[in-house]
């Protein structure tokens, strides 16, 4: 990386990195998509050693986008073991300085108690600032709350109308729960047609989730006419993902001979692919098949 002896020159292009970094984490969290791996792929396309950015960073603390990188690193095990609580500190350091993504892996932390004693208020109260901001994950974080009922009182209509914001937003998640939410007609009026178009949009999105309910609507006629064959693709697509539910889908058509061609030995492959992330059906398959 740093290859120009003028180290101006270093640390302005260093720094560049490490902004433009910083944008790939927030824009892949809002699309509530696991971030390392686009930073990695970042670092390898731009020749960049993780280990001399890492080193760089404990050395350069001087802007909130550094302190936060630096934070992140820690958090997910970049050139780092994975520290938690180190990387706590450094969030909130920035958050408190309005730094956005720093709010939101402080809400992240209280939420799962990851380097803190778990506090969900205080998550919610992180996330409400980045949903009143216009930020998807903020507004997503705030959906599912409502949904599940996490520190707050369950309220459907509550969690819909966040889903919807975040959806709009680009969280893929979003649209996938929102979809659920119009399918079964939880919060918000059944409408198959609307729950097919969110599945539709978070798959184009390549939301392994999205994918296997796109193929679910397909399978059963959701909003959609009934294709075999297409869920059969769409299910291989996610199962490829490794959706445990997708593989258990791909799993029966193969044993059933439903929109694809019957085979028992694929069958009992993609079985297996579920079964070992913990799925039981796919368990109490392989018992039978194996007899």
């Amino acid at each position: 990386m740093t290859t120009n002896n003028d180290n101006d020159i270093s640390s302005e292009y260093s720094s560049i990195i490490v902004n433009e970094i910083v944008d790939t984490i927030f824009k892949e969290v809002n699309k509530r998509i696991v971030p390392k791996p686009y930073v990695l792929d970042y670092l390898n396309n731009h020749s960049i050693n993780s280990k001399e950015i890492y080193n760089w960073l404990l050395n350069n603390q001087n802007t909130l986008n550094f302190i936060f990188l630096l934070g992140y690193f820690n958090y997910v095990g970049i050139e780092t073991i994975k520290n938690h609580k180190k990387a706590f500190n450094l969030f909130i350091n920035v958050s408190e300085q309005d730094h956005l993504l720093a709010q939101c892996y402080v809400g992240e932390c209280y939420e799962f108690g990851n380097g803190i004693t778990e506090n969900v208020k205080l998550a919610f109260q992180y996330y409400e600032k980045l949903a009143n901001k216009e930020y998807a994950i903020g507004q997503f974080k705030l959906g599912w709350f409502y949904k599940t009922g996490l520190s707050v009182k369950r309220d459907s209509k509550l969690a819909a109308y966040w889903y919807k914001k975040a959806a709009n937003n680009g969280n893929l998640v979003a649209m996938f729960n929102l979809g659920h939410l119009y399918k079964d007609g939880n919060g918000v009026n059944k409408d198959n047609q609307k729950a097919f178009e969110l599945f539709k949009k978070s798959a184009e999105g390549e939301y392994s989730g999205g994918i296997s309910m796109l193929g679910y609507c397909y399978e059963n006629g959701i909003g959609i006419n009934i294709d075999k064959r297409k869920a059969a693709e769409l299910y291989q697509k996610a199962a490829n993902l490794g959706n445990v539910i997708s593989q258990y889908n791909l799993a029966l058509m193969y044993e059933k001979g439903n929109g694809i061609e019957k085979d028992s030995d694929k069958a009992i492959y993609w079985y297996e692919k579920s079964a070992n992330q913990g799925d039981k059906d796919a368990q109490n398959k392989l018992n039978i098949l194996k007899i």
